[in-house]
């Protein structure tokens, strides 16, 4: 595996390396790497020539500065995990690479609202450093196809938004959570989680794993509060559990026919806030 800290020395080997059309899939982290994310490197390795990951721990997304000092950074335990996937490509910038002096990176994007509903309002302005750095990193690589996780729905649908808005000939790659044996998905931050936090973490999914049926019997509100009410009950701080429209993230009161959903869910356990999700389809309306 090829380790670049320069923009200019991975663009001018990508340069050298494609001059055939050989494709390029990407996998952009910060870091601290599980089996998730080497699911997503392998798989970019599988449909690709080429298989780059990026680790930047991006300052400009974290509203809370303890969180961005916690955030951990094993980086020589990342390097060996990536060659054991068959990275190809490691571009690993320090923070002056990426936001240079005097340069302004940022990008305008209409996103049609998608950052400001679920995490927007939560985490102010960690949508925004997000776009700039994935878009900063999309430009240096330029990728054919980009590969992230759906644990972070609301983050890949906006890049989504992001990439057809912008016209960029890339294609997102939406690639299903991995989790843990016990149901609780990937993070890095699961590493922070106390033993007996780790033990309560899995209700966090068997409480999702039930809103596809229970939608059929109760309504959309119902379910929330009924989430909320079980979760609370074992001594997690809720910030939100929503079923929204599977497109727009837009919340809905009702479900329409076939209408593809998600359900999200936010919380704290102790001083670790863990996120995850679900997906379906209706088959009927919602009793709401």
């Amino acid at each position: 595996m090829f380790i670049f800290k320069t923009i200019n020395d991975i663009q001018a080997y990508l340069r050298k390396s494609t001059q055939n059309g050989e494709k390029v899939g990407f996998t952009p982290t910060m870091g601290a790497l599980h089996s998730g994310h080497l699911s997503l490197i392998s798989r970019a390795k599988e449909e690709n020539v080429f298989s780059v990951c990026s680790i930047f721990v991006n300052p400009t997304q974290f509203n809370d500065p303890k969180d961005l000092e916690k955030y951990p950074r094993p980086i020589e335990q990342d390097i060996q995990l990536l060659i054991s996937a068959g990275c190809d490509i490691l571009f690993l910038p320090d923070v002056a690479e990426m936001y240079p002096p005097g340069l302004d990176v940022s990008v305008k994007v209409n996103l049609g609202g998608l950052d400001q509903v679920l995490e927007g309002p939560k985490r102010p302005g960690h949508f925004d450093g997000m776009v700039t750095i994935v878009h900063r990193l999309l430009d240096i690589v330029q990728p054919d196809k980009l590969y992230m996780g759906l644990k972070d729905y609301q983050q890949q649908a906006i890049i989504g938004q992001m990439i057809a808005d912008l016209q960029m000939p890339i294609e997102l790659i939406p690639c299903e959570s991995i989790r843990e044996a016990d149901g609780l998905a990937m993070s890095s931050r699961n590493a922070r989680l106390s033993p007996e936090w780790r033990a309560k973490a899995p209700l966090i999914y068997q409480e999702l794993n039930t809103v596809a049926g229970r939608l059929d019997l109760e309504s959309i509100s119902s379910v929330e509060a009924s989430i909320t009410y079980s979760l609370s009950a074992a001594g997690f701080k809720v910030e939100y559990i929503s079923i929204v429209d599977a497109g727009t993230l837009q919340e809905i009161s009702s479900l329409s026919s076939n209408q593809n959903w998600v359900a999200l869910v936010a919380v704290w356990a102790g001083d670790v806030r863990l996120i995850d999700n679900i997906a379906g389809q209706s088959k009927f309306s919602d009793l709401s």
